[in-house]
């Protein structure tokens, strides 16, 4: 590989917490030195010249849906890595809820194969915790890791059988193996569209109180504590939960948390004349509780913001608010969507990367996510301030079921690194 020479470039820094202005070399597709900012232009390999915009390592994004197989109309490899690409995405860690479910070698061998073939991102496939995310009998999770498997997860189907879900527990701390789960108490939250409140009600929307999100985390808390597992929790998205994920973490257990931009940048208000586009799960909830977790990723106790995207087809969205399916596309307004939260002063840049790269990097083990030397050259050139008119017709995504179609927003990938090769540059 030729080599990569990054000069005048604000870096953003989330293992050190800091922005520098300097530079960066990369070769053989891995950082190798680090440069002031008075360096010398060198005349060596591909010289870019960042003109003071932000250098930063690429999204790790936990928890993207690619409809692979079973659905490929919605959203394939192809498309997915494009959409990555284009929102400053280098890693894309897998959901496995596809139909059929990723549950066995073989499936997971086939979507393997298809990512690398078709994706120019990296991409790491979670699998299936129970066989056809039936939350009955577990999936073969040595096997599955030795396959390549990253995390085990049967997504938003909670594992109703507490007994089945604490043997899989236990299983998976056997191997060291990392669970992610989707904290919701699932009779509470059956046939939901949006939060308790007086805006469900006075718009006659079936609801579920955020109780059911912390009724949920406290079982599945109790469970980690009883059999020592590695813990994810996909999505925080009231401040009800926080109290009890802050216990669970003083207490010393193996647990993380993630919440999504979605409900770190909208709120239930948002929902209006039944906007479909707007339908998630969970449902988005009110502003103290968006702020609150805002304040949470801030902190820290939340360790990550993913994407949760969720490709739609128009059939499936253009449907009355209740019948209508839950979910958003978000490879591509992931970063804009976060300058939100920098602009309004909620979350520094360095503090943003840390949540949508370097933690889940490294919680899942990965040597991505960060700008020491020696870490792969995935990287995102942006602009923090450039605005824009978000048109969902110029996603790449096959499915367009943005909430944020035809909002301002500032924020543009202006290149996209992965290995040191170039894999996206806007125009």
């Amino acid at each position: 590989m030729s080599k990569l020479t990054f000069l005048n470039a604000r870096l953003v820094d989330p293992e050190k917490d800091e922005i520098v202005i300097g530079g960066l070399v990369a070769e053989d597709g891995r950082i190798t030195r680090h440069l002031p900012k008075d360096a010398p232009r060198l005349t060596s390999g591909r010289v870019i010249d960042c003109g003071m915009k932000y250098l930063a390592p690429g999204l790790v994004d936990l928890g993207v849906k690619v409809c692979e197989p079973g659905e490929r109309h919605k959203e394939s490899y192809r498309s997915a890595g494009l959409a990555a690409a284009a929102g400053g995405v280098t890693t894309m860690i897998t959901r496995p809820d596809t139909d059929p479910a990723i549950d066995s070698p073989e499936t997971l061998e086939f979507v393997a194969r298809r990512a690398s073939e078709a994706t120019p991102v990296n991409v790491l496939p979670m699998t299936a915790l129970t066989k056809g995310r039936q939350g009955r009998e577990m999936t073969e999770i040595g096997f599955l890791m030795d396959a390549g498997a990253v995390a085990f997860t049967d997504c938003d189907r909670v594992i109703t059988d507490t007994k089945v879900f604490s043997r899989a527990l236990t299983y998976a701390a056997g191997l060291g193996a990392l669970v992610v789960a989707h904290p919701q108490e699932p009779g509470l939250s059956k046939g939901a569209a949006a939060t308790s409140g007086k805006f469900a009600s006075l718009r006659g929307l079936p609801a579920v109180s955020p109780m059911a999100e912390r009724m949920g985390l406290d079982r599945d808390i109790a469970l980690v504590e009883m059999t020592g597992a590695r813990y994810h929790a996909d999505q925080i998205t009231c401040a009800r939960a926080l109290p009890a994920l802050a216990r669970a973490k003083a207490n010393g257990l193996d647990l993380t948390a993630g919440t999504s931009i979605h409900h770190l940048t909208l709120n239930a208000l948002d929902v209006a004349d039944y906007r479909t586009f707007f339908k998630l799960k969970p449902p988005l909830r009110d502003e103290q509780d968006r702020l609150a977790v805002a304040e949470a990723v801030k902190s820290g106790l939340i360790d990550v913001i993913s994407s949760m995207h969720t490709p739609q087809d128009e059939e499936s969205k253009r449907l009355p608010f209740e019948e209508a399916a839950s979910g958003a596309v978000a490879l591509e307004t992931l970063l804009p969507a976060a300058m939100r939260l920098y602009h309004a002063d909620l979350i520094p840049l360095p503090t943003l990367w840390r949540a949508m790269s370097f933690n889940p990097a490294k919680r899942l083990g990965l040597a991505c996510g960060r700008l020491s030397v020696g870490a792969p050259a995935d990287l995102v050139l942006f602009d923090p301030d450039a605005p824009f008119l978000m048109d969902r017709s110029t996603l790449r995504s096959k499915s367009q079921n943005t909430p944020f179609d035809g909002a301002r927003m500032q924020g543009k990938v202006l290149s996209t690194f992965v290995g040191g090769t170039c894999v996206y540059e806007r125009n």
